[in-house]
C-alpha cells in the first residue's frame, strides 16, 4: 500500500509541475499535497513539520501571486472587468489549443473584453498587453515557486537520509 501512496505522491508532484504552467490545474497545491503525502508516509522522519510549514507558506504565496499578478497587470493599465473576464476565458479556451492557445488565449480574450467595454482598438490593445504580461508574470512566479518547493523538499529529504 505504501508503494501505491508513494506513486500517488510522485504523480501529484509531477502533475503539479505541469500545473505550474497550465492555468486550470492547481499546480502548487498539488505539489504541496504530494510532498505532504510523502512526508506522512515516512512518519515525517526526513521532512518535518518546520519544513512543511515553510513549504506551506511558499504554497500560499504562489497561489496568492497567481491571482494578484493577473489582476495587477490588468489594473495597472486600467483594464475593465470585461477585459479581465475575457483574459480568463481566453486562457481557459487557449488551454485546449496547445502552446499557441496558452500564449494567445489571454491576450485575445482581454482584447475582445476591452473592445466590448471601450470600443477603442488602441486602448484595447494596450489593456490586453498589460493583462497578458500580468498573467505571464504570474505563471513565471508559479513555476519558480514550484521548482523551489520541489528542490527544497528533495534537498531536505536527501540531507536527512
Amino acid at each position: 500500500m505504501d508503494i501505491a501512496l508513494y506513486v500517488l505522491a510522485i504523480a501529484l508532484i509531477v502533475g503539479g509541475l505541469i500545473g505550474a504552467v497550465l492555468p486550470t490545474i492547481p499546480g502548487i497545491p498539488m505539489i504541496f499535497g504530494g510532498i505532504w503525502l510523502a512526508a506522512a508516509l515516512d512518519d515525517y522522519q526526513h521532512l518535518g513539520s518546520v519544513w512543511l510549514l515553510i513549504l506551506g507558506i511558499l504554497s500560499a504565496i504562489g497561489v496568492a501571486m497567481d491571482f494578484v499578478s493577473a489582476s495587477f497587470g490588468a489594473k495597472r493599465v486600467g483594464a475593465s472587468s470585461l477585459a479581465i473576464w475575457g483574459a480568463s476565458i481566453g486562457t481557459f479556451i487557449g488551454m485546449f489549443l496547445g502552446l499557441p492557445g496558452l500564449i494567445l488565449g489571454p491576450f485575445v480574450g482581454a482584447l475582445v473584453g476591452e473592445l466590448v467595454s471601450s470600443k477603442s482598438v488602441l486602448r484595447s490593445a494596450h489593456v490586453s498587453i498589460g493583462t497578458w504580461l500580468g498573467l505571464l508574470f504570474g505563471a513565471l512566479v508559479k513555476l519558480v515557486l514550484s521548482l523551489m518547493m520541489v528542490g527544497l523538499a528533495a534537498g531536505v529529504w536527501l540531507l536527512n537520509l
